[in-house]
């Protein structure tokens, strides 16, 4: 009864076949796939574009430290005065016990900074403006290619 079973399922087993041969073509693999498997490269594509986009948003610079102070209105206005006369700046403020203090812009060198160092100083009556080495924020350019980077 084995034998016979053993026979038969190696019978069944010479004519089962998981792909059909197509004779007028030789040597030449033939492939089905998925349609989604398309759809799923390209949405992975899109994901690894934007985190080198997020990447490449940070570099190493210099940011310049324009007040250090405890009180919180002249903060708040020197803030203010930063923000309307330098737009295209961010300004950074954080309270660190007992003192605010006020970090102004994202720039890549010191030259870069020196204008606005010597103009914020103009603008706090000659108040002595340090340059901070931080990582900032780095704006990519809108031709930005990911494939660029290293």
């Amino acid at each position: 009864m084995k034998h016979s079973l053993i026979l038969l399922s190696f019978f069944f087993s010479l004519h089962s076949f998981a792909q059909l041969e197509d004779t007028s073509v030789t040597n030449k693999v033939v492939i089905h796939q998925d349609y989604r498997l398309n759809i799923l490269a390209r949405k992975e594509a899109e994901i690894n574009t934007a985190i080198l986009k997020a990447e490449a948003r940070i570099g190493k610079g210099f940011r310049l430290m324009v007040l250090n102070t405890s009180d919180r209105e002249y903060a708040m206005k020197i803030r203010g005065e930063l923000l309307q006369k330098y737009p295209e700046q961010k300004t950074y403020m954080w309270f660190a016990n007992p003192f605010i203090k006020i970090k102004f812009g994202n720039f890549k060198t010191k030259e870069e900074a020196e204008s606005y160092k010597k103009q914020i100083s103009k603008l706090l009556n000659g108040a002595t403006i340090y340059y901070l080495p931080e990582t900032i924020e780095v704006k990519p350019d809108k031709d930005f290619n990911p494939d660029d980077i290293n």
